[in-house]
C-alpha cells in the first residue's frame, strides 16, 4: 500500500514549530537548491501568538528530522512473544500481521475490551480523530485514552461544568497583553513557552502587574511584580482565602453575579471559613500578600486569571479548578474585555488532542460517548449503527493499572506516548506493560516504552505530514508537508488505514489527512468543539481559525469563527456560568518522620515532555541540560548536601536519583525534580498515582519524599542506568542539517565564553513608542561561527518615572525590561532564542520623550 499523494514544497513551506502548545509559526527552506532537504528553519515574524520568536527546542526542531537514531524500518523480536530476545528489522506486512494476529486472538479469547489504545496530545486532529473512531468501529473497543489525561484532564473538567466548554483560553493570546493585572497560578511560560512572555511582556511595558503562584521562584515568578510561593497542594485554600476577603471587602462584581451565574450563595457561605489567618496557616502565604493580591485584581480594569498544572495536577485539581474559576466569576472577568479565566494547554495539540474522540468518554466535537443523542449523530458520520459503539472505557492510568489482569486489556497500541517516563509510579506501569500478551508501539525513536514492545512502528514526523493542529487558544492551524518521509516510514493515518483493512473495516477508513479532516468536520457539526465551517483554505488564508465555527447556510457568509468566548452567555443551558462550593483537603499523601519533605515536579525550558525527542538534540541548549533536584540551602545544610553532589529521593513507589542544585528560588520544605528523564533520574518512579475523582487525573505535583546524599559530583555512576537496548544509547553524530548550517552548529565540542554589555549611561527620552539607542558599549554583533545565549540583565533607573529597556536582534525587539521609577530588575534570561553569529544585538530605551536620568545596566551573553 502507498501513502496518499500530499504536496512537498520545493519552496518555503510554512508551518509550525512541534514542541508545546503555542505553536510557533515557523518557515522551512531547503539548504540545498532543486532537492526538498535538509531543511533550515526560520520563525514567521507574523504568526499572532510568537511574532518572530522561539525558544532553543524550535529553533533545533529539525536537527532530529535525519537523527541517526530514528526509527526507519519496523522491529519486531526475534523469538516472538519474548520480549527479552533481541529486535529484528522486519517487512510492514510481517509487522502489521502480527499486530492484527494479537489484536484477533486477545479479542477471541477475552472479549472486545481486551484490546486498548493509548494516544498523544501530540496527534494532529486528523490523526487524533482516526485513532478515537479505529478503537471504536475498526476494535470495537472502550479501552481508549491519550497522555493528555495527565496534562490537561482537571481543567478540562472544571471549565466544562463552569462554562458548559472547554477550551484553554477562551480569548486570544494576544489578550493578555491588554490585561491590566494577570494571576499566573502554576505556570512558568518564561521557560516552558518563552515566546508568549512577549505577550506579559508587552502588558508589563504598558503598565501591567502581575502575580505568579508557584512554590518555586521561576523565571517567570522572578519578573511578576509578586510572587506567592503557597506549599504544593494548598492552592485551592488560597483561591477561597482570595474569594473570602473580595466578599468581606465588598469588592465582588454583585450585577455581573446576579446577571451572568449561579450557586454563589453557596460558594460564599462555604468560603466564610477561609479567614485571612487561617488560609496564611495552611498556604505558608502572608495576610499581606493575600490582601495585596486582591487589591491588583480588583482595582485594575481588567484582570486575568490563568492556571496551569501546578493548580490542576493534584488528586483535587478539579475543585482547585473551581475554586480559582470562582473567585474569576465573583469579580466579574469572564467575557470582559482584556479580562477572564483560562488554563495554560501544554502540550502541541493537547487542545486538538482532547476534543475528537482520544478521551475514555468522547466522541468528536467534544460529543459525549454516553449520550444517545451524540452517539447517533457520529455513528450516522461514521454509517454505522449506533449500537455497534462502545459504552465509555476508563481513564489512562485506570487502564495501564489493570493491563494484563484479568477484565483488563491484553493487547495495547500505543501512539505518540511513552508512557515508561511520563505515567505516574512509572515501576508500576512497567510491570503492567510487561504483563501483556501483546504491546505495539508506533514512534520517531526507540523510545523507553518502545523498549518493552512486540512490534515497533516507525512513524513520520511532523515535517514529513499534513494536517491541522490547535494551540492552546483554540487557534485551528495547518502542519504542511515540506518533504516526504524517508523511504519505508508512513504516518499513523496509514498505519491505522493498513490495519483496518487487514481487520476488514477498511472501508471505514482513509489516510488521506484532507479526506480525514473533512469527515472530522461532519462529525463534530453542531457540537461544542464545532469545526463545520473549517476549511484548510480558511486555515491558511486567516492565519489559522478559532472554534466554535459552525457551517454557514448555503448562500450565507463563512462564520468567522469564535476567538473569544462568553462576551454574551456561557455555553450552558440557560447561558450563566456555575459557581460551585469547593473545600480544602489535604493533598492524598502528607509528609511524615519516613518521608519528611514535599516533592513536585515540572517542566524545564531546554527538554519536552518525555524527552524522547529533545534529549537526543545534539544542541548543547538541550543535550547538556542535567537531570537536578533542587534544594533549599537551609535544607541542604540539615542534610550536608552540596551543589552537584549526588541525592536519592525515596517516596513510598520508588527511588530516583539526581544531582543537587543548592537554591534559595524553592520552598525549605519543598523539592524540585523535572519529569524529562526515565532510567535512574525517572521523576515518576517517585510521584503518586492517587487520582481526582471527577477528572481521573493523578497527583503529579505533589507527595511526600526523603532526600538523602550518596555521592560525590564525581560519582557519575550512581546516574547511570545502562538501558535495555543500545539505541538509546548510541553515539550521536552531527544530523546533515547540522553540517550544511554551520553558522548553527552546536554539536562539536566548544569552550563557552562570557560577554557583557554594561555600563552607567546618562539619557533623554525620545518617547514610549520609540526605542533610543544609549551608547555604543550596549550594541554588539555576535561573531560568525558561535552562537550567543542571553543569560541574565540587571538595570536600576534614577528617574521618578517607568522606563523600558528592549534588548533588539537586528532591528527587531526581543525582550521588554521594565525598570520602575528610582527601582532597579533582575531578569534571569536563558528564555530567549539563541543568536546566531552575524546578528547585531543592542539595548535600547523607552521613556517619555524628555526624561532625563540615568540607567545602569548589566546585560550578561554566553557564547558558544
Amino acid at each position: 500500500m502507498s501513502p496518499p499523494a500530499t504536496s512537498s514544497h520545493p519552496g518555503p513551506t510554512l508551518t509550525h514549530c512541534p514542541y508545546c502548545s503555542l505553536q510557533c509559526g515557523i518557515t522551512l527552506r531547503p539548504t540545498v537548491r532543486g532537492m526538498p532537504g535538509p531543511l533550515a528553519l526560520e520563525p514567521q515574524e507574523g504568526f499572532p501568538t510568537n511574532r518572530g520568536g522561539l525558544c532553543s527546542k524550535g529553533w533545533t526542531a529539525t536537527s532530529l528530522l535525519d537523527h541517526p537514531q530514528r526509527l526507519l524500518t519496523p522491529l519486531v523480536r526475534v523469538v516472538r512473544g519474548d520480549r527479552t530476545s533481541a529486535f529484528r528489522p522486519a517487512s510492514w506486512d510481517e509487522a502489521l500481521e502480527q499486530v492484527v494476529e494479537a489484536v484477533t486472538g486477545a479479542q477471541d479469547a477475552y472479549g472486545r475490551d481486551a484490546v486498548g489504545c493509548f494516544g498523544g496530545g501530540g496527534l494532529t486532529n486528523e490523526k487524533a480523530y482516526a485513532l478515537g473512531k479505529f478503537a471504536r468501529v475498526a476494535l470495537g473497543t472502550a479501552m481508549i485514552d491519550y497522555n493528555g489525561r495527565f496534562c490537561m484532564s482537571s481543567a478540562a473538567t472544571a471549565s466544562n461544568a463552569a462554562f458548559g466548554i472547554d477550551r484553554g483560553l477562551p480569548f486570544p493570546l494576544s489578550d493578555v497583553a491588554r490585561a491590566e493585572a494577570v494571576l499566573l497560578v502554576g505556570s512558568n511560560p518564561a521557560a516552558t513557552m518563552p515566546p508568549a512572555m512577549q505577550h506579559l511582556d508587552a502588558g508589563r511595558a504598558a503598565g501591567a502587574t502581575h502575580v505568579v503562584v508557584d512554590p518555586r521562584r521561576t523565571p517567570t515568578a522572578a519578573g511578576a511584580d509578586l510572587h506567592l510561593a503557597p506549599l504544593p497542594g494548598t492552592d485551592l485554600a488560597l483561591a477561597n482565602g482570595l474569594l473570602h476577603l473580595a466578599i468581606r471587602e465588598d469588592l465582588v462584581d454583585q450585577e455581573y453575579v446576579a446577571t451572568r451565574t449561579t450557586g454563589f450563595a453557596a460558594v460564599r457561605d462555604g468560603v466564610a471559613a477561609y479567614w485571612p489567618d487561617r488560609v496564611e496557616r495552611i498556604t505558608g502565604v502572608s495576610v499581606a500578600d493575600l490582601r495585596r493580591t486582591l487589591e491588583i485584581l480588583t482595582s485594575a480594569r481588567s484582570a486575568m486569571i490563568l492556571t496551569a498544572r501546578g493548580a490542576e495536577q493534584h488528586s483535587n485539581g478539579t475543585d482547585t479548578a473551581r475554586a480559582w474559576i470562582n473567585l474569576a466569576l465573583a469579580l466579574g472577568l469572564p467575557g470582559r474585555p482584556g479580562s477572564g479565566y483560562g488554563t495554560v494547554t501544554g502540550q502541541g495539540n493537547g487542545q486538538g488532542g482532547r476534543e475528537h474522540g482520544q478521551k475514555a468518554d468522547q466522541l468528536p466535537g467534544y460529543r459525549k460517548l454516553a449520550d444517545p443523542a451524540d452517539r447517533a449523530h457520529v455513528a450516522a458520520v461514521w454509517g454505522i449503527d449506533p449500537e455497534e459503539l462502545p459504552r465509555p472505557g476508563v481513564s489512562a492510568f485506570e487502564m495501564l493499572d489493570r493491563l494484563g489482569t484479568p477484565g483488563g486489556v491484553r493487547a495495547l497500541l500505543v501512539l505518540a506516548s511513552n508512557v515508561v517516563v511520563s505515567a505516574p509510579d512509572v515501576n508500576r506501569v512497567r510491570a503492567r506493560l510487561g504483563a501483556l500478551d501483546f504491546l505495539c508501539v508506533s514512534d520517531i525513536f526507540l523510545s523507553e516504552t518502545a523498549e518493552l514492545a512486540d512490534v515497533v512502528l516507525p512513524c513520520a514526523q511532523w515535517a514529513e505530514e499534513e494536517g491541522t493542529m490547535t494551540n492552546l487558544e483554540g487557534r485551528v492551524i495547518r502542519r504542511r508537508r515540506a518533504l516526504p518521509p524517508p523511504d519505508g516510514v508512513h504516518d499513523d493515518l496509514w498505519v491505522l488505514k493498513a490495519l483496518a483493512d487487514r481487520l476488514g473495516r477498511g472501508a471505514w477508513f482513509s489516510a488521506d489527512p484532507a479526506a480525514v479532516f473533512d469527515e472530522l468536520r461532519r462529525a463534530s457539526e453542531g457540537g461544542l468543539a464545532d469545526y463545520s465551517g473549517i476549511t484548510y483554505a480558511r486555515v491558511e488564508a486567516e492565519q489559522g481559525v478559532f472554534w466554535p465555527c459552525p457551517q454557514a447556510p448555503a448562500g450565507e457568509p463563512d462564520h468567522p469563527g469564535t476567538p473569544r468566548l462568553f462576551t454574551e452567555r456561557f455555553a450552558t443551558p440557560d447561558g450563566r456560568a456555575r459557581f460551585a462550593r469547593v473545600e480544602h483537603r489535604e493533598p492524598a499523601e502528607r509528609p511524615d518522620a519516613a518521608y519528611p519533605y514535599v516533592l513536585t515536579t515540572g517542566r524545564l525550558m531546554a527538554q519536552y515532555q518525555s524527552g524522547t525527542q529533545t534529549r537526543r538534540v545534539p544542541a548543547t541548549s538541550q543535550s547538556s541540560v542535567a537531570p537536578e533536584v533542587q534544594l533549599h540551602p537551609d535544607l541542604a545544610r540539615r542534610l550536608e548536601i552540596g551543589t552537584a553532589d549526588v541525592v536519592r529521593l525515596s517516596t513510598r513507589r520508588g527511588a530516583a536519583h539526581f544531582r543537587a542544585r543548592v537554591t534559595d528560588e524553592i520552598r525549605a520544605d519543598t523539592v524540585f525534580v523535572p519529569f524529562h528523564w526515565g532510567g535512574a533520574s525517572a521523576a515518576n518512579a517517585l510521584t503518586n498515582p492517587a487520582l481526582d475523582p471527577s477528572s481521573r487525573m493523578p497527583a503529579f505535583k505533589v507527595c511526600a519524599v526523603a532526600v538523602e546524599r550518596i555521592g560525590d559530583p564525581d560519582d557519575d555512576a550512581l546516574l547511570a542506568r545502562p538501558p535495555e537496548h543500545t539505541a538509546l544509547s548510541a553515539t550521536t553524530a552531527p544530523t546533515l542539517n547540522q553540517q550544511l548550517q554551520k553558522s548553527r552548529r552546536k554539536d562539536l565540542p566548544v569552550l563557552a565564553k562570557n560577554r557583557f554589555l554594561q555600563g552607567v549611561f546618562p539619557f533623554t527620552g525620545e518617547g514610549l513608542d520609540k526605542p533610543a539607542a544609549i551608547a555604543s558599549e550596549l550594541a554588539y554583533v555576535v561573531p560568525e561561527g558561535v552562537v550567543s545565549q542571553a543569560l541574565y540583565l540587571r538595570a536600576g533607573n534614577t528617574t521618578d518615572e517607568l522606563v523600558c529597556l528592549v534588548l533588539v536582534r537586528d532591528g527587531v525587539p526581543m525582550r521588554y525590561f521594565p525598570v520602575g521609577a528610582k527601582a532597579d530588575v533582575h531578569v534571569p534570561l536563558r528564555v530567549v532564542e539563541d543568536i546566531d553569529g552575524g546578528s547585531a544585538v543592542e539595548l535600547r530605551l523607552l521613556a517619555p520623550e524628555g526624561l532625563a536620568g540615568t540607567v545602569v545596566v548589566d546585560l550578561g551573553l554566553v557564547e558558544h
